[in-house]
């Protein structure tokens, strides 16, 4: 008899020990099955984008050389100021190029004037040739001085173009519009036509270029999944680029992709995207490091999930759970592409229809694969999708995810 009821006692402890604290049943509120949220996964229209760094590079440079050798007597312009094209920006010394045009222009007046009598002393001639009063020889003589005659003249006035041309160029000039850097030479200075070192160095910043390097694989992997149908062409929308300053800021005009460079880097594995972006404010200056972004295509059915709702095991292999059609707790291994807004881009695991859990998670870690749970009438807060006027517009770069 005292057995039966000690057994009975350790039954009665055995019981409240499996109800826990208050004498309730394991689970949800009240005794029941757990409860979760889960957002329903449904296909979304995304357009992609890739951001890479870069640098800026002016649009043109012009290096200023002479063309002439002289003594620098006045530099006009100010270092770092803004001159047009046109614009004289040192003068060199005019005297002896103004004396070799002076030189050049008398020779061709004396060769101008020798000229009408040499030709009247050829037709002279050439009459009386006629007549036989002269012979062949003093004909074709005189027919020859003229021809040298007007040569002469000719390279007189070659002469005179060239002395003129050089005098021209003691004017050295901006070829371009922009901004003058420092001046390697002051008053006074001896420069020599052609000199390796230049004078100045002119730069336009409007608009200005973006070099940034894309890896050769990345360009393979988006020309396959175009032309496989997977991503959409954007038309012209996708050759433009938005661009991310230094300090993380947005730059307030978009760029336009020129072209991708022909030549992979060898040492890089990469090749340059050339974009060229308006910049007259000056906000931009040559060697300034940004981030462009860049558009890759539009994906027609992409399935974007929570980020409250992915998971990672101690491997670092993303996962997450989703409840079945009879309420039981599954869980699927993911293939995460890329981060956009608070979701993840998942390529392989789950499917339009999946209900993936979101909240409730940490408790479910303590269950089984299997397990039925009670889900959530109201719905998620969180922004778990993207509507048509949110769509991303930037994404990380691929890819932390494990297959």
């Amino acid at each position: 008899m005292k057995l039966i009821k000690l057994a009975a006692v350790s039954l009665s402890l055995i019981s409240l020990a499996a109800c826990g604290p208050g004498g309730k049943p394991p689970g949800g509120a009240g005794g029941g099955l757990p409860q979760v949220s889960v957002v329903t996964l449904q296909p979304q229209k995304v357009p992609l984008s890739t951001v890479l760094p870069g640098r800026t590079s002016a649009y043109r440079i012009a290096e200023i050389r002479p063309q002439v050798n002289g003594l620098i007597q006045k530099r006009l312009f100010t270092e770092g100021a803004l001159v047009k094209a046109g614009d004289v920006l040192y003068q060199i010394d005019q005297a002896p190029f103004q004396a070799a045009l002076d030189n050049a222009r008398a020779a061709l007046a004396r060769s101008e004037a020798n000229l009408p009598a040499i030709r009247a002393r050829a037709e002279r001639l050439r009459e009386l040739l006629a007549d036989k009063a002269v012979s062949q020889q003093d004909t074709d003589d005189a027919a020859a001085a003229l021809k040298q005659a007007e040569a002469d003249i000719a390279s007189s006035q070659a002469q005179v173009e060239s002395a003129r041309i050089n005098l021209n160029y003691t004017r050295i000039t901006a070829p371009i519009t922009g901004r003058t850097g420092k001046s390697n030479v002051t008053e006074g200075a001896i420069v020599t036509a052609y000199q390796p070192t230049a004078l100045a160095t002119i730069q336009q910043f409007d608009p200005i270029y973006v070099d940034v390097p894309q890896s050769s694989s990345d360009l393979l992997r988006l020309r396959r999944r175009l032309d496989q149908g997977e991503l959409k062409h954007g038309g012209k929308e996708q050759n433009k680029v938005g661009m991310l300053l230094e300090d993380g800021r947005s730059y307030s005009s978009r760029g336009t992709l020129e072209f991708r460079d022909v030549t992979v880097d060898p040492s890089t594995g990469s090749l340059i995207l050339r974009m060229v972006f308006p910049n007259p404010e000056g906000v931009l200056l040559p060697g300034m490091f940004v981030r462009a972004t860049v558009e890759e295509g539009i994906l027609d059915a992409a399935i974007l999930a929570p980020q409250q709702g992915v998971l990672r095991n101690p491997k670092g292999e993303p996962y997450a759970f989703v409840v079945d059609s009879e309420g039981k707790v599954g869980m699927r291994m993911l293939t995460l592409e890329r981060e956009i807004g608070d979701q993840w881009l998942v390529t392989a695991g789950l499917s339009a229809g999946d209900r993936v859990i979101v909240e409730g998670v940490q408790a479910l870690q303590m269950l089984r694969p299997g397990t039925p749970v009670t889900v959530k009438t109201e719905p998620f807060q969180a922004s778990a999708t993207l509507s048509a006027e949110a769509q991303p517009t930037n994404a990380t770069a691929p890819n932390r995810a494990a297959k």
